[in-house]
């Protein structure tokens, strides 16, 4: 008995930064998308990311830049705390040499990036409540089945899902390892403002590395990576065990923690995909692909996780606009457009995700990693190392979306 599906052209699962960017990009192409969200809401895990020089111009690409910087603080510079005082003994300036004209760095509420996504997009671009169940194909067009019992028809199928990937999964990528780490992240606002300088304010060392920053003049932003893979998800022994680590740090820095609501503490396993995954596995065939933490999780030890995904959906975005809006002649074949277009954008993304990994990884283990040795490493090198790995790794233009 034939079945009934619905038709649509290009479908994305996963309505994060990476899907609502994407499907963004081909929008302002003019080409529709439907992104498939699990939740029944809009899922916002998470309080705040930062954002640098690549990632600005991305969201400059689909034309949420300008609206966002309104509500975000340029940073000027790194402070970085003794690990035996943990008093902020050096400042460094980003880019205090000029090599990065036109470098960016402003931390943003992940709330407030999702909505101006979503106010962007066009009525029914999400579905929510669709979690997606199995994918089958039919000749050269993929079936996306639903758990309501509903079958997709789509040319392309864009996995934009996270860490763990169902389409990933199908393409047959190596599941994300853990690291060994977790994450502990806060939001705290401050009514009166904050008073911080425009300033990344850290502290390495000892398996923890400690920082907080501002997001305007009256919000913070903490994060605590600590040494350990399991963590309880406590917010009171989160707290609790955040301050033990900076008992000697100024009343600034044990002030932002000591204010942060409990409901706005969260810990998460760090996780990422093994590089040599990413240069030699499918993370495209023939219409299907990944995009953002199903394609390239990564440590945020760098903070290119987000920007990276802001990356992947203006390339995707331009090279899928090639592919439909580009036909040379009656007789072109579409799919093969399509694949064409789609192995563009793995040749584009391939060596970057690796050179984002591999980097977040080496810089993370640096930077927490106990012993003397160590210890030296980071006194003497790593400080001045850490702002122009930052800049450099972030001097990247994914380019518009100009066809």
């Amino acid at each position: 008995m034939e079945r009934n599906y619905e038709g649509v052209d290009i479908v994305i699962v996963g309505a994060g930064l990476a899907g609502l960017t994407t499907a963004l990009s081909l929008h302002r192409l003019g080409l529709r998308s439907l992104v498939l969200e699990s939740s029944e809401r809009l899922r916002i895990t998470g309080f705040a990311l930062t954002l640098w020089t690549n990632g600005w111009r991305a969201m400059d690409a689909v034309g949420i830049g300008n609206s966002l910087r309104q509500r975000s603080t340029q940073m000027k510079g790194l402070k970085i705390a003794s690990p035996d005082t943990g008093l902020f003994t050096s400042e460094t300036a980003l880019d205090k040499d000029g090599k990065f004209e036109g470098y960016e760095s402003r931390c943003v509420r992940r709330k407030d990036l999702l909505e101006t996504l979503v106010n962007e997009l066009p009525p029914g671009t999400i579905r929510y409540s669709s979690k997606v169940a199995t994918i089958d194909e039919l000749g050269r067009f993929k079936l996306v089945h639903l758990a309501d019992g509903s079958i997709l028809k789509t040319k392309v199928l864009i996995g934009c899902d996270g860490v763990n990937s169902v389409v990933a999964k199908w393409l047959g990528l190596g599941t994300p390892v853990s690291v060994g780490r977790s994450a502990i992240r806060g939001l705290v606002e401050f009514p009166n403002g904050t008073g911080f300088d425009p300033m990344f304010h850290v502290k390495f060392g000892g398996g923890v590395r400690f920082g907080f920053l501002p997001i305007d003049e009256k919000t913070g932003f903490c994060c605590d990576l600590i040494d350990e893979e399991d963590w309880p998800e406590n917010p009171i022994k989160m707290k609790q065990f955040v301050l033990s680590q900076i008992d000697k740090m100024p009343e600034e820095a044990q002030n932002v923690v000591e204010r942060t609501p409990l409901d706005k503490l969260s810990c998460a396993q760090l996780k990422f995909r093994l590089p040599w995954n990413v240069l030699f596995g499918n993370i495209v065939k023939n219409n299907v692909c990944v995009a953002g933490d199903a394609l390239h999780p990564m440590t945020p030890d760098i903070g290119q996780g987000g920007c990276s995904s802001l990356e992947d959906s203006v390339v995707l975005g331009r090279c899928l606009g090639e592919a439909f809006l580009k036909k040379s002649n009656e007789e072109d074949d579409e799919f093969e457009r399509i694949e064409k277009g789609l192995e563009k954008y793995r040749k584009d993304r391939r060596w970057r995700s690796f050179r984002l990994i591999s980097v977040a990884y080496c810089v993370g283990f640096i930077q927490e990693s106990k012993g003397k040795m160590m210890s030296f490493l980071r006194k003497v090198w790593f400080s001045s190392y850490t702002a122009n790995a930052f800049l450099k790794m972030a001097n990247f233009d994914c380019g518009d979306l100009v066809l």
